[in-house]
């Protein structure tokens, strides 16, 4: 184990990232459990609410990623300083992506649908940069030997190819696969060539005259929103709480309506 740990996190100098990630964890589910007790009334935690304005945490945890990230910068990546900005910035970086959803649409949405953007990208960050932890490279430059590596034309068509395979993921509609093949290429090669999202722009674009393409879109998303929809939910919920019920006169949210729209 000490050799592993030696090879794998200290000799790459990956401690810092390693702390940043555990901090950043940590940071974000402390942040739900007590915004849950402040919701259902239990515990000494209360809303920081200085002459009636309510101060989101997202205003400290932007100071901490501003102090966090200069404090890595200032310290050269090596030394206790690195360490302890790496936990200050993942502290702070968790209280910010907790109220992504608030940044996104500039209102107070932590506890209605739109909050679950929140949860999503908190674990899609995670799950990144545990991949980089565990030695994918970005565009799957990792993936070739040491001799390809020595050939600089390689790399950059490599690096070129996934870029790409990544992008046509993005354009059909499938951010999360673009993101994760720009570590993982197979992934990207996924993304790319199955159908696009009805939604997106690749859509819109290739499939507005070929409506045997966008039914077959249409009817893949919907099966595939149908069978992941409900698990992703529950674990949204079980992650960051169940969000408040909808008003009887707001709006639908996109996300939740999609799949029924299609079965009319």
């Amino acid at each position: 184990m000490g050799h592993w740990w030696y090879r794998n996190i200290i000799e790459p100098g990956k401690l810092p990232m390693l702390l940043a990630l555990l901090s950043f964890v940590m940071s974000f589910l402390v942040t739900r459990v007590i915004t849950r007790m402040i919701r259902a009334g239990r515990g000494p935690f209360k809303n920081i609410t200085p002459g009636g304005m309510h101060v989101h945490h997202v205003v400290p945890g932007v100071i901490l990623v501003i102090v966090g990230g200069f404090g890595a910068v200032g310290s050269g990546g090596h030394g206790l300083g690195a360490l302890l900005s790496a936990v200050v910035f993942g502290i702070g970086a968790g209280l910010v992506l907790d109220e992504f959803a608030l940044i996104l649409h500039l209102d107070d949405v932590y506890w209605s649908e739109q909050g679950r953007k929140s949860v999503e990208i908190v674990v899609l960050t995670a799950a990144l940069v545990a991949l980089v932890l565990g030695g994918f490279l970005p565009f799957g430059v990792n993936d070739l030997t040491y001799e390809e590596r020595q050939s600089r034309g390689l790399v950059a068509i490599n690096a070129a190819a996934n870029f790409f395979l990544a992008l046509i993921a993005l354009w059909k509609g499938k951010p999360r696969t673009a993101l994760i093949g720009i570590l993982v290429p197979f992934v990207a090669l996924i993304g790319a060539v199955r159908l696009a999202r009805p939604s997106s722009p690749y859509a819109k674009r290739f499939y507005a005259k070929r409506p045997r393409a966008r039914a077959k879109a249409g009817l893949r998303a919907f099966h595939h929103d149908r069978r992941w929809a409900g698990p992703r939910r529950r674990f949204q919920d079980f992650i960051g709480g169940a969000p408040d019920a909808a008003p009887p006169d707001s709006p639908p949210d996109p996300e939740v309506s999609r799949g029924s729209d299609r079965r009319h």
